[in-house]
């Protein structure tokens, strides 16, 4: 953990129920991310603390690996099922609310900032600094970093730059470039790169609301979310921002190296974003799994590539098969990979 940065205050019950708990994290300029863990995951059941032997009275041993969950933009963790599933496999699990996002968004727009926005994306890497800093000082050996879409982009260039930090990646449907036309992938961003030097909190766009309406329980989806924290109709995307997720977009497309393994995970097909269609949730309706698969292959030389029929933007919020296939897939790599 860096110098000055300090562990937040102690656990306390989390909004998903008995089994999570949250804590804050104090970050650099007074910003604050969100700490959640599943508590039935955290421990090993052999009875074994500190390679000691067993006695009454031992603590149980911290599971060797953990799962650091990262979500998207308009996002934060409420999948309570993908705790479940890897803590099923003996990992523990635990998952950030990034500043600007869901259990830290009230502390981020008290300060006058806008939901789900800073000045640059790459500043979450001082959010996983901190996270991971947190996940390891519990005393698991091994972390892996499980990143959708934005949160996808943000954790390959995290652990790109933060060699070591973590023993290996999982993406699921990660952000690597802009699902538009040539035009906009071009000639508009350049126009907003100049915009968003001059004026970084113009709107310059929003998410489409479909896809988030056909997940939800209150509009006939599968998945109960606070619509305050992820609202169907996103929340408005500023020049400043977005000209830092092209930049980021860039770097990727140039080559990175996470310099660990790498699973990367997309639905087989991409479906209309900017209107509703029979199938939302069973086909990327937020990115392009083709932009996907050929970012994929600028990361780092261990990748693997694995496409999901019928899967979802969010493919652990595909309805099943998808979802299981998903997950079943993670594990399995993990076990591979970074076995438990």
């Amino acid at each position: 953990m860096q110098s000055g940065m300090k562990v937040g205050a102690d656990w306390r019950p989390d909004v998903l129920g008995d089994e999570f708990e949250q804590r804050t994290l104090p970050l650099p300029d007074g910003a604050e991310a969100t700490l959640v863990r599943y508590l039935p995951s955290l421990s090993s059941d052999d009875g074994e603390a500190g390679g000691s032997s067993a006695s009454d009275t031992a603590e149980p041993a911290a599971r060797k690996v953990a799962v650091l969950y990262v979500h998207g933009f308009v996002d934060y963790f409420f999948h309570r099922h993908v705790a479940r599933a890897l803590a099923d496999a003996g990992y523990a699990f635990y998952a950030v609310d990034l500043r600007g996002y869901g259990r830290s968004m009230a502390a981020h727009t008290a300060a006058g900032r806008d939901a789900n926005i800073v000045k640059d994306i790459a500043v979450h890497a001082q959010d996983l600094d901190v996270a991971a800093a947190t996940v390891r000082a519990a005393g698991h050996e091994r972390l892996v970093v499980l990143g959708h879409s934005m949160g996808g982009l943000v954790a390959t260039l995290w652990a790109a730059g933060r060699r070591g930090r973590a023993d290996a990646l999982v993406l699921n449907s990660p952000w690597f470039d802009l699902n538009e036309s040539w035009l906009l992938r071009g000639p508009v961003t350049r126009v907003i790169d100049v915009v968003g030097r001059v004026a970084p909190r113009l709107a310059v766009g929003a998410l489409g609301g479909y896809y988030a309406r056909a997940l939800h329980t209150g509009s006939g989806g599968e998945w109960d979310f606070d619509l305050t924290w992820k609202p169907y109709d996103g929340f408005p995307v500023r020049a400043g921002w977005f000209l830092s997720v092209r930049a980021a977009h860039r770097r990727v497309r140039r080559g990175v190296d996470v310099g660990v393994p790498a699973l990367v995970l997309a639905s087989t097909r991409s479906g209309p974003h900017r209107k509703r269609h029979d199938e939302l949730v069973t086909t990327d309706s937020v990115l392009d799994v083709e932009q996907i698969r050929r970012g994929a292959q600028h990361i780092g030389e261990d990748v693997l590539f694995v496409p999901v029929e019928g899967g979802a933007h969010d493919l652990a919020l595909s309805p099943r098969p998808a979802r299981e296939e998903y997950l079943n897939t993670v594990v399995a790599w993990l076990g591979a990979r970074v076995p438990a």
